[in-house]
């Protein structure tokens, strides 16, 4: 691939080898080059606040990365970089066992913008306030990487390391996220609070992750905070405050109050830091006790 660097291009590749073909060769001639999966944030970006010229990689005809599978097997549940939020939020099999995960990607936007977005779009985009993040990082979701040196794995609590800024490699992209397929009696619920009744980003999010016992008592658990910090955060000590509990009033306040601690927000138009600190608190006890009650059902 030949361009010049004060040009658009456009290339469609057919498989993962094409695609860190192009991605690769790209960045060895200094060419800025940018994958285009579903392309919500990405057309945004060249119509505003980066318009620079670059080469757009459209992965959408790659095989593995409009893929969703669902197993009780090791290989568990894998959603590929492609997927839109429209068909996760139409999968069954998706909505019967993350029901916390569909919920997150139903809030991204309108009805006409899921039928574009995907999920790995938007952990890679690396907004603070990525509604499917901190639901993936509750799930152990791993980011499936492919590139010049080959394949790799990266947690998604690893993956974001800054504000829009993620630990993708030059030649590297997402071809999807695995996670594992939940055990009984585990159940997953994402909440988020925004100013207006719909299509907002977060002032602060929270996605929970529970496994009860036959006793009801919870033996896992795993938590995540958004909008609060640079990144999407995964919080040791709200998920210590729930298990060994039946998840009663006090252990969720003490989990709420551990995301409250983990938090670092910012000051904004929409709310201050001192706001968002005790909202974060609240949603995490919201979700939390959404996720138990759905864990009991099970």
């Amino acid at each position: 691939m030949s361009q010049s660097t004060s040009n658009f291009a456009y290339a469609m590749p057919a498989s993962i080898t094409d695609t860190v073909s192009l991605l690769s060769q790209a960045s060895s001639n200094g060419v800025r080059c940018q994958v285009l999966a579903g392309g919500t944030d990405l057309l945004v970006q060249l119509r505003s606040v980066d318009p620079d010229p670059r080469t757009i990689v459209d992965i959408k005809s790659v095989p593995e990365v409009s893929r969703v599978e669902v197993s009780n097997s090791e290989r568990g549940v894998f959603i590929g970089g492609a997927v839109s939020a429209a068909t996760m939020t139409h999968h069954e099999g998706l909505k019967a066992i993350l029901p916390g995960l569909v919920e997150a990607a139903y809030l991204i936007g309108s009805t006409q913008i899921q039928g574009r977005a995907t999920l790995v779009g938007n952990l890679c985009n690396a907004s603070p306030a990525g509604d499917t993040i901190p639901a993936l990082i509750t799930n152990q979701a791993v980011c499936e990487i492919h590139g010049p040196r080959g394949a790799r794995s990266l947690p998604v609590e690893d993956f974001v390391v800054g504000v829009q800024k993620n630990a993708l490699e030059a030649g590297e992209f997402v071809v999807g996220v695995r996670m594992p397929h939940p055990s009984a009696r585990t159940a997953d619920a994402y909440l988020r609070f925004i100013p207006r009744t719909e299509m907002d980003i977060a002032v602060a999010s929270a996605g929970v992750s529970v496994t009860l016992d036959d006793a009801g008592v919870c033996s896992a658990a795993r938590v995540a905070i958004g909008a609060v910090a640079p990144t999407a955060l995964l919080v040791p000590d709200a998920a210590d405050a729930l298990v060994g509990s039946t998840l009663d009033e006090a252990s969720l306040a003490a989990a709420g109050r551990a995301c409250t601690a983990a938090s670092s927000p910012i000051s904004d138009k929409r709310g201050t830091a001192a706001y968002r600190r005790k909202v974060v608190a609240v949603l995490c006890e919201r979700a939390a006790a959404s996720a138990a009650e759905r864990a009991r059902a099970r």
